[in-house]
Protein backbone atom coordinates (compact mmCIF):
# COMPACT_ATOMS: atom_id res chain seq x y z
CA UNK A 1 0.00 0.00 0.00
CA UNK A 2 1.33 3.42 -1.00
CA UNK A 3 0.00 6.26 1.16
CA UNK A 4 1.26 9.81 0.80
CA UNK A 5 2.53 11.30 4.04
CA UNK A 6 -0.05 14.12 3.87
CA UNK A 7 -3.04 11.73 3.69
CA UNK A 8 -5.19 11.17 6.79
CA UNK A 9 -6.48 7.61 7.22
CA UNK A 10 -8.90 6.51 9.96
CA UNK A 11 -7.63 3.58 12.04
CA UNK A 12 -10.97 1.82 11.39
CA UNK A 13 -10.59 1.99 7.59
CA UNK A 14 -9.90 -1.34 5.86
CA UNK A 15 -7.65 -0.77 2.87
CA UNK A 16 -6.06 -3.45 0.71
CA UNK A 17 -2.29 -3.46 0.60
CA UNK A 18 -2.28 -2.73 -3.15
CA UNK A 19 -4.30 0.52 -2.89
CA UNK A 20 -2.60 3.84 -3.71
CA UNK A 21 -3.64 6.94 -1.77
CA UNK A 22 -2.26 10.27 -2.95
CA UNK A 23 -1.60 13.59 -1.24
CA UNK A 24 -4.12 15.36 0.98
CA UNK A 25 -6.73 12.59 0.91
CA UNK A 26 -8.97 11.96 3.92
CA UNK A 27 -10.27 8.42 4.44
CA UNK A 28 -12.83 8.28 7.25
CA UNK A 29 -14.21 5.69 9.62
CA UNK A 30 -15.83 2.51 8.26
CA UNK A 31 -14.39 2.85 4.77
CA UNK A 32 -13.33 -0.31 2.93
CA UNK A 33 -11.26 -0.15 -0.28
CA UNK A 34 -10.46 -3.34 -2.18
CA UNK A 35 -7.41 -4.20 -4.28
CA UNK A 36 -6.06 -2.22 -7.20
CA UNK A 37 -7.88 1.04 -6.48
CA UNK A 38 -6.22 4.45 -6.71
CA UNK A 39 -7.29 7.53 -4.76
CA UNK A 40 -5.28 10.18 -6.54
CA UNK A 41 -5.29 13.36 -4.42
CA UNK A 42 -7.43 15.78 -2.40
CA UNK A 43 -10.27 13.24 -2.07
CA UNK A 44 -12.62 12.78 0.88
CA UNK A 45 -14.14 9.34 1.43
CA UNK A 46 -16.56 8.97 4.33
CA UNK A 47 -18.11 5.76 5.65
CA UNK A 48 -19.81 3.46 5.93
CA UNK A 49 -18.58 3.03 2.36
CA UNK A 50 -17.37 -0.06 0.51
CA UNK A 51 -15.31 0.43 -2.65
CA UNK A 52 -14.51 -2.59 -4.82
CA UNK A 53 -11.52 -3.41 -7.01
CA UNK A 54 -9.63 -1.29 -9.53
CA UNK A 55 -11.53 1.95 -9.03
CA UNK A 56 -9.87 5.30 -9.76
CA UNK A 57 -10.97 8.43 -7.91
CA UNK A 58 -9.60 11.76 -9.14
CA UNK A 59 -8.90 14.92 -7.20
CA UNK A 60 -11.49 16.88 -5.23
CA UNK A 61 -14.09 14.10 -5.31
CA UNK A 62 -16.31 13.57 -2.26
CA UNK A 63 -17.42 9.96 -1.91
CA UNK A 64 -19.81 8.66 0.76
CA UNK A 65 -20.73 12.00 2.29
CA UNK A 66 -23.91 12.58 4.33
CA UNK A 67 -26.91 13.53 2.23
CA UNK A 68 -28.19 17.14 2.50
CA UNK A 69 -31.75 15.73 2.58
CA UNK A 70 -33.40 17.47 5.55
CA UNK A 71 -34.88 14.18 6.75
CA UNK A 72 -31.39 12.81 7.36
CA UNK A 73 -30.47 12.97 11.04
CA UNK A 74 -27.09 11.28 11.08
CA UNK A 75 -28.27 7.68 10.79
CA UNK A 76 -25.72 5.05 9.81
CA UNK A 77 -26.39 4.54 6.10
CA UNK A 78 -24.19 3.06 3.37
CA UNK A 79 -22.58 3.53 -0.01
CA UNK A 80 -21.48 0.43 -1.94
CA UNK A 81 -19.38 0.76 -5.11
CA UNK A 82 -18.39 -2.14 -7.38
CA UNK A 83 -15.30 -2.60 -9.55
CA UNK A 84 -13.53 -0.74 -12.38
CA UNK A 85 -15.28 2.59 -11.98
CA UNK A 86 -13.69 5.95 -12.81
CA UNK A 87 -14.66 9.04 -10.80
CA UNK A 88 -13.19 12.11 -12.47
CA UNK A 89 -12.56 15.51 -10.88
CA UNK A 90 -15.05 16.83 -8.35
CA UNK A 91 -17.53 13.94 -8.40
CA UNK A 92 -19.93 13.79 -5.43
CA UNK A 93 -21.68 10.62 -4.23
CA UNK A 94 -23.91 10.54 -1.14
CA UNK A 95 -24.94 7.64 1.08
CA UNK A 96 -28.54 6.55 1.57
CA UNK A 97 -31.30 7.49 4.01
CA UNK A 98 -33.39 5.35 6.34
CA UNK A 99 -36.51 6.65 4.60
CA UNK A 100 -35.50 4.42 1.67
CA UNK A 101 -33.25 1.34 1.80
CA UNK A 102 -30.48 3.16 3.61
CA UNK A 103 -28.00 2.53 0.82
CA UNK A 104 -26.68 4.06 -2.40
CA UNK A 105 -25.26 1.53 -4.87
CA UNK A 106 -23.00 1.82 -7.90
CA UNK A 107 -22.14 -1.23 -10.03
CA UNK A 108 -19.13 -1.87 -12.26
CA UNK A 109 -17.35 -0.23 -15.20
CA UNK A 110 -18.99 3.18 -14.93
CA UNK A 111 -17.44 6.49 -16.00
CA UNK A 112 -18.42 9.56 -14.00
CA UNK A 113 -16.94 12.61 -15.71
CA UNK A 114 -16.04 15.84 -13.92
CA UNK A 115 -18.50 17.29 -11.39
CA UNK A 116 -21.19 14.66 -11.79
CA UNK A 117 -23.46 13.97 -8.81
CA UNK A 118 -25.07 10.80 -7.46
CA UNK A 119 -27.56 11.64 -4.71
CA UNK A 120 -28.81 9.57 -1.77
CA UNK A 121 -30.51 6.20 -2.26
CA UNK A 122 -29.70 6.00 -5.97
CA UNK A 123 -29.02 2.72 -7.73
CA UNK A 124 -26.62 2.92 -10.67
CA UNK A 125 -25.95 -0.24 -12.70
CA UNK A 126 -23.02 -1.16 -14.93
CA UNK A 127 -21.19 0.38 -17.89
CA UNK A 128 -22.86 3.77 -17.73
CA UNK A 129 -21.43 7.14 -18.76
CA UNK A 130 -22.28 10.35 -16.91
CA UNK A 131 -20.90 13.30 -18.89
CA UNK A 132 -19.65 16.47 -17.20
CA UNK A 133 -21.99 18.08 -14.67
CA UNK A 134 -24.75 15.50 -15.11
CA UNK A 135 -26.62 14.90 -11.87
CA UNK A 136 -29.27 12.54 -10.54
CA UNK A 137 -31.46 13.39 -7.57
CA UNK A 138 -32.36 11.06 -4.73
CA UNK A 139 -33.91 7.61 -5.26
CA UNK A 140 -33.12 7.51 -8.98
CA UNK A 141 -32.48 4.16 -10.69
CA UNK A 142 -30.08 4.04 -13.64
CA UNK A 143 -29.83 0.73 -15.52
CA UNK A 144 -26.92 -0.55 -17.59
CA UNK A 145 -25.20 0.95 -20.66
CA UNK A 146 -26.94 4.30 -20.13
CA UNK A 147 -25.43 7.58 -21.34
CA UNK A 148 -26.38 10.84 -19.62
CA UNK A 149 -25.26 13.96 -21.48
CA UNK A 150 -23.47 16.89 -19.91
CA UNK A 151 -25.40 19.34 -17.72
CA UNK A 152 -28.43 17.04 -17.59
CA UNK A 153 -30.56 16.63 -14.46
CA UNK A 154 -32.77 13.73 -13.41
CA UNK A 155 -35.66 14.30 -10.99
CA UNK A 156 -35.95 12.17 -7.85
CA UNK A 157 -37.54 8.69 -8.12
CA UNK A 158 -37.07 8.53 -11.91
CA UNK A 159 -35.85 5.40 -13.69
CA UNK A 160 -33.56 5.30 -16.74
CA UNK A 161 -33.81 1.96 -18.52
CA UNK A 162 -30.93 -0.06 -19.96
CA UNK A 163 -29.28 1.38 -23.11
CA UNK A 164 -31.24 4.63 -22.85
CA UNK A 165 -29.61 7.90 -23.90
CA UNK A 166 -30.07 11.39 -22.48
CA UNK A 167 -28.89 14.28 -24.64
CA UNK A 168 -26.93 17.25 -23.33
CA UNK A 169 -28.69 19.76 -21.05
CA UNK A 170 -31.83 17.66 -20.66
CA UNK A 171 -34.28 17.82 -17.78
CA UNK A 172 -35.77 14.42 -16.92
CA UNK A 173 -38.95 14.30 -14.82
CA UNK A 174 -40.46 10.95 -15.92
CA UNK A 175 -39.19 7.42 -16.48
CA UNK A 176 -37.23 6.62 -19.65
CA UNK A 177 -37.80 3.11 -21.06
CA UNK A 178 -34.93 0.92 -22.15
CA UNK A 179 -33.29 1.88 -25.49
CA UNK A 180 -35.11 5.22 -25.72
CA UNK A 181 -33.27 8.43 -26.61
CA UNK A 182 -34.41 11.74 -25.14
CA UNK A 183 -33.19 15.33 -25.30
CA UNK A 184 -34.11 18.95 -24.58
CA UNK A 185 -35.44 20.85 -21.57
CA UNK A 186 -37.99 19.64 -20.71
CA UNK A 187 -36.96 16.31 -22.20
CA UNK A 188 -38.82 14.80 -25.12
CA UNK A 189 -38.45 11.46 -26.87
CA UNK A 190 -36.45 11.72 -30.10
CA UNK A 191 -36.03 8.08 -31.08
CA UNK A 192 -34.17 4.91 -30.20
CA UNK A 193 -30.54 4.67 -29.16
CA UNK A 194 -29.68 2.45 -32.11
CA UNK A 195 -26.03 3.52 -32.09
CA UNK A 196 -25.64 2.45 -28.47
CA UNK A 197 -27.47 -0.80 -29.17
CA UNK A 198 -25.20 -1.66 -32.10
CA UNK A 199 -22.06 -0.72 -30.18
CA UNK A 200 -23.06 -3.13 -27.44
CA UNK A 201 -23.55 -6.02 -29.86
CA UNK A 202 -27.33 -6.19 -29.88
CA UNK A 203 -28.28 -8.16 -32.97
CA UNK A 204 -30.01 -6.59 -35.95
CA UNK A 205 -32.93 -8.98 -35.40
CA UNK A 206 -33.47 -7.74 -31.84
CA UNK A 207 -33.07 -4.11 -32.92
CA UNK A 208 -35.74 -4.64 -35.59
CA UNK A 209 -38.19 -6.04 -33.02
CA UNK A 210 -37.48 -3.21 -30.60
CA UNK A 211 -38.12 -0.70 -33.40
CA UNK A 212 -41.53 -2.32 -34.03
CA UNK A 213 -42.36 -2.13 -30.32
CA UNK A 214 -41.18 1.47 -30.14
CA UNK A 215 -43.50 2.45 -32.99
CA UNK A 216 -46.43 0.82 -31.20
CA UNK A 217 -45.73 2.84 -28.05
CA UNK A 218 -44.75 6.15 -29.61
CA UNK A 219 -45.94 6.41 -33.21
CA UNK A 220 -49.31 4.73 -33.68
CA UNK A 221 -51.45 6.83 -31.35
CA UNK A 222 -52.55 3.91 -29.18
CA UNK A 223 -53.45 4.30 -25.52
CA UNK A 224 -50.56 3.00 -23.43
CA UNK A 225 -52.45 -0.08 -22.17
CA UNK A 226 -53.43 -1.03 -25.72
CA UNK A 227 -49.88 -0.52 -26.99
CA UNK A 228 -48.49 -2.71 -24.19
CA UNK A 229 -50.93 -5.48 -25.12
CA UNK A 230 -49.71 -5.32 -28.71
CA UNK A 231 -46.02 -5.50 -27.79
CA UNK A 232 -46.81 -8.38 -25.43
CA UNK A 233 -48.11 -10.26 -28.47
CA UNK A 234 -44.96 -9.30 -30.36
CA UNK A 235 -42.89 -10.87 -27.59
CA UNK A 236 -45.01 -14.04 -27.53
CA UNK A 237 -44.46 -14.42 -31.27
CA UNK A 238 -40.68 -13.88 -31.11
CA UNK A 239 -39.57 -14.69 -27.53
CA UNK A 240 -36.77 -12.13 -27.68
CA UNK A 241 -35.38 -11.27 -24.22
CA UNK A 242 -34.02 -7.91 -25.34
CA UNK A 243 -37.48 -6.97 -26.57
CA UNK A 244 -38.81 -8.10 -23.19
CA UNK A 245 -36.37 -5.71 -21.51
CA UNK A 246 -38.12 -2.85 -23.31
CA UNK A 247 -41.53 -4.16 -22.29
CA UNK A 248 -40.62 -4.63 -18.63
CA UNK A 249 -39.03 -1.17 -18.38
CA UNK A 250 -42.42 0.26 -19.34
CA UNK A 251 -44.48 -1.99 -17.10
CA UNK A 252 -42.26 -1.35 -14.08
CA UNK A 253 -42.51 2.44 -14.36
CA UNK A 254 -43.88 4.13 -11.24
CA UNK A 255 -43.66 7.78 -12.31
CA UNK A 256 -44.99 7.11 -15.80
CA UNK A 257 -42.90 6.97 -18.94
CA UNK A 258 -41.92 10.01 -20.97
CA UNK A 259 -44.14 9.77 -24.06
Amino acid sequence: MTIHTSAIISPTAKIDSSVEIGPFCIIGDDVEIDSGSSILSHCVIKGPTKIGKNNTIYQFSSIGEDTPDKKYQGEKTELVIGDNNIFREGVTVHRGTIQDKGITTIGNDNLFMAYTHIAHDCSVGNSNVFANNAGIAGHVTVGNFVTIGGYSAVHQFCMLGDYSFVGMNSSITMDIPAYVKVASNPARVIGLNTVGMSRNNISSESISLIKKAYKLIYKKGYRLDDAINKIDLLFIENNDELLNLFIESIKSSTRGILR
